[in-house]
Order: structure tokens, then sequence, then C-alpha cells
């Protein structure tokens, strides 16, 4: 069974936090269901990333759907996937090593 969806954003915001990053919601999708996008900005290095969480069944992914850290292609990607999904959850992350805290795997495509 999966977790609602604010339940595991606060608990990914407590672990970064715990970490010594800063964590906060950008978007705030639907409570129960919402896919998650993060964007990681590496404060050190200065660059950003984003992972996108994927669901099949009861089974969560996560991928990185765009390679590019440029600023203006990781906001116009997340603003195209708002439009197709309201229900889309933005959490971003900020750390000096640039990590994201998930437990899941993450693919790279």
């Amino acid at each position: 069974m999966l977790l609602p969806t604010d339940l595991w954003v606060s608990a990914l915001i407590r672990r970064a936090e715990q970490g010594g990053a800063f964590a906060y919601v950008l978007k705030k999708g639907d409570a129960r269901a919402g896919a998650v996008i993060l964007k990681i900005t590496h404060l050190r290095e200065r660059e950003t990333f984003i992972l996108r969480q994927v669901t099949a069944g009861d089974e969560v992914k996560w991928m990185k759907p765009i390679t590019s850290h440029d600023p203006e292609a990781i906001e116009s990607y997340i603003e195209r996937e708002r439009r197709f999904d309201s229900d889309l959850w933005v959490v971003e992350i900020e750390d000096t090593e640039g990590r994201h805290f998930l437990t899941e795997s993450i693919q790279l495509l």
C-alpha cells in the first residue's frame, strides 16, 4: 500500500532537513495520490536537476526525465507537467552535496 502523498512529502522534507539540506514544497498537488517531481539543487556546483516519480501499481520508481541542468529547461519541463497533471507536487531540495534523500531506486534514462 502506498502512503498518501502529503505524508510522504513531509517525511522526505524531514529526512532532507535532518541531513542538513533545505527542502520545501514549491507546488502542492493532490494530498492522497499526486505524483511528485523533485527539483534538486547542488549548492556547491550550482547545478540543478530533476527527478520524476513513476508509479506502476504499488511500485514506485524515480527517473531523470531530462538531462539538461539549464534552469530554464527545468522550469519549462515542470510547467508543462503541471499543465498536464494538476495533482502534481513539486518539491525542491537544496543541498551542498546534491543529495536527493530518496530511499527508492532511480532509473537514469
